[in-house]
């Protein structure tokens, strides 16, 4: 149970370095409220979870209570929601626990709440700990301030335009960006379409898991992302993403994660997405497919939505697997245009291969739209082989958008021609710390104790790469020179980094299921990326140690950069450390010690060592060319460990034959 200050669309603009954009996870709710106020749809209000909270009011004001049924007294009086309330000076209005279906309850004043931005928005991020003034939940005692009255629209919603609430739900879903064949197989698709899944008590805002069948899957595994078939090449995830993390399904939330490795076969369109915010334990959800042209706009507020019409009525689904379009670049490279919604694509480069001309590519593509500005696109986000462009679809539809990228393909350099900014960031790295050890133990008792990576991590990660002793593990991961290809991945500027010489890239799965916690800035393995966590929450690469802070809170920035834009080289209170194509490298400390270098960076006294230098795509092709026969050699060794692993997963049940 929790009230937190939100506003809404949130916090955009910065989906690529992994800030969620948090705002009401009902925001139909939330904007109908400001709606009949007369406050812009968007104004900061509060939203309740479970139970709200008892506030009094020093001056008369207008207020407005919508979302899930609750008990609303202004000074003991029932008064009702859906309407405005005028709760008098020195009065209280008490919003007590929800009473029916639904999760949610918002309260809205006329004015808005007048509180602190941080990066553009008032909205709340708890796990993040910024937005609402304090970065937290409200207190007893917090004091709120409150904007002044506009002219108000209406004395209540009309009964219309109130969401209807359940506890069974039928969610509009566009397929893609990951369907059949590649990933899943047809009875996937049609038993995802076809089953109601149960939503699970284990959920919040990060997103919504839920209990359903397990998929047969199209394939043995992920290959170098990781043995799990669900595994893939780390990608932009959009909100309302039906993500496997393994064979668990989650719904993603508006706190979830920007970037992950894991397949997505639908996603909810965005006017649907409301109800994700008012899903309660033991709630079934049905998927329903429609065809992306025919989502109602997300903009709407009335009867296009449909909201008060507990069915979605559909006319078909796109059948397309989620793909619109696919065309060469060249001899070599496709780019495949994959559905994220009806308000993404992902675009996706190549083969499911690490490669880094391929992210080559996408940094080419991201500049390219960067420079060009174009109005309706609202977040770029690259991934390893992949960008995702997030568009408000009114006004940049999705077909001119496919139509603009194929225009920019022909006017994107050689990819060999890449030179970049390139600093070497020296980090220390306390080895199978204490609080990974912690984080192993809980997820044995809550989640999973007899996964084929548990009790040790590391000691995993040397059998599943073929290595004599876990000291080898140590020494390749103090050996290597981690490549920055992505931030965000699970949140707060988190890196997503590979070894550059590939003879160091340890190669290890997922947790399925993942993580509900994870120690912030603990590091850890997945496929063959190497991820610093940027705060505390769930994840699923498999831990090596822990290390300082790679976001300051400290830094107080302002509004926001724009889509896709990095302000870390312009910016000195910028609270991101890392940059893309930036080199990692690691030394050794004690667990004491880093507590101690922690607690440094907290009180503001940050000293990394940086070297700045370039990286430079065809002198790195020479160097693979000139070692191709000991890349080879290793390769050969750790596939044979992958592939007795897999078997040993397929004989104990884990994987499907």
């Amino acid at each position: 149970m929790q009230t937190t200050v939100q506003d809404w669309p949130g916090r955009t603009g910065y989906w690529h370095i992994g800030v969620p954009p948090s705002g009401p996870m009902d925001d139909l709710s939330f904007r109908l409220g400001n709606h009949v106020l007369g406050n812009p749809e968007g104004a900061a209000g509060l939203e309740c979870t479970l139970g709200g909270p008892a506030l009094r009011f020093s001056e008369a004001t207008s207020v407005c209570v919508t979302g899930a049924v609750a008990d609303v007294r202004v000074d003991g009086r029932p008064v009702e929601q859906w309407r405005i309330v005028e709760v008098p000076a020195g009065g209280v209005i008490d919003v007590g626990a929800i009473r029916g279906p639904g999760m949610r309850t918002y309260i809205l004043f006329a004015g808005g709440i007048e509180v602190e931005q941080f990066l553009g928005s008032a909205a709340t991020f708890t796990l993040g700990k910024f937005g609402g003034g304090t970065g937290a939940a409200l207190r007893a005692d917090d004091t709120i301030a409150v904007g002044e009255p506009p002219v108000r629209r209406a004395a209540a919603v009309p009964m219309s335009g109130i969401p209807a609430f359940g506890h069974r739900w039928e969610l509009a879903v566009t397929e893609g960006p990951h369907g059949a064949p590649e990933f899943f197989t047809r009875t996937d698709i049609d038993t995802i379409l076809g089953t109601d899944y149960e939503v699970h008590f284990n959920s919040d805002r990060t997103g919504v898991r839920l209990i359903g069948p397990k998929p047969e899957w199209a394939r043995s595994d992920g290959g170098e992302a990781g043995l799990h078939p669900s595994n893939i090449h780390d990608n932009a995830y959009s909100i309302g993403a039906l993500d496997f993390t393994g064979d668990t399904p989650i719904l993603l939330g508006p706190d979830g994660p920007s970037l992950g490795g894991f397949v997505c076969p639908v996603t909810v369109v965005a006017a649907e997405r409301w109800k994700l915010g008012q899903l309660t334990p033991g709630d079934k959800v049905r998927f329903v497919p429609v065809r992306a042209e025919h989502a109602a706009p997300a903009a709407d507020l009335g009867s296009r939505r449909r909201a008060w019409f507990g069915t979605v009525l559909s006319a078909g689904r796109d059948a397309d697997d989620g793909i619109l379009r696919r065309t060469a670049v060249d001899d070599e490279t496709g780019v495949t245009y994959r559905r994220q919604g009806d308000d993404g694509v992902l675009v996706e480069y190549g083969t499911l291969t690490l490669d880094l001309g391929l992210r080559a590519r996408v940094h080419a593509l991201h500049q390219h739209l960067i420079a060009m500005g174009r109005r309706g696109v609202v977040e770029l986000t690259p991934g390893i082989r992949s960008l995702q462009i997030r568009v408000d679809p009114a006004v940049l539809p999705i077909g001119q958008l496919l139509d603009l990228l194929a225009e920019a393909e022909a006017q994107l350099p050689d990819s060999d021609q890449l030179v970049v900014p390139s600093r070497t960031v020296h980090l220390p790295l306390s080895w199978d710390d204490p609080s990974t050890r912690e984080a192993i133990t809980r997820y044995m008792h809550g989640v999973r104790a007899d996964a084929p990576w548990c009790p040790w991590n590391i000691e995993f990660i040397r059998r599943m790469n073929g290595l004599d002793s876990v000291a080898d593990v140590y020494r390749t991961v103090f050996d290597a020179e981690y490549l920055v290809l992505g931030l965000g991945d699970v949140y707060l500027g988190a890196p997503v980094a590979t070894p550059t010489d590939p003879r160091h890239r340890l190669v290890t799965t997922k947790y399925n299921p993942a993580r509900t916690w994870t120690p912030e800035n603990a590091v850890g393995i997945g496929g063959a990326y190497l991820c610093i966590y940027g705060m505390e929450g769930p994840g699923g690469y498999q831990f090596v140690g822990r290390t300082t802070q790679v976001w300051n809170h400290r830094a107080r920035p302002a509004g926001a950069a724009g889509p896709g834009v990095d302000r870390f080289a312009t910016d000195a209170e910028t609270p991101w450390l890392l940059r893309y194509f930036d080199r990692i490298r690691w030394h050794p400390v004690e667990a004491g010690e880093l507590l101690d270098l922690r607690a440094d960076f907290t009180a503001g006294k940050v000293d990394i060592t940086t070297e700045d230098g370039e990286f430079r795509l065809a002198d790195y092709r020479r160097f693979l060319t000139d070692n191709a026969p000991a890349i080879a050699d290793f390769r050969a060794v750790q596939a044979e460990a992958f592939a007795a692993e897999r078997q040993s997963w397929r004989s104990a049940g884990e994987l499907a034959d």
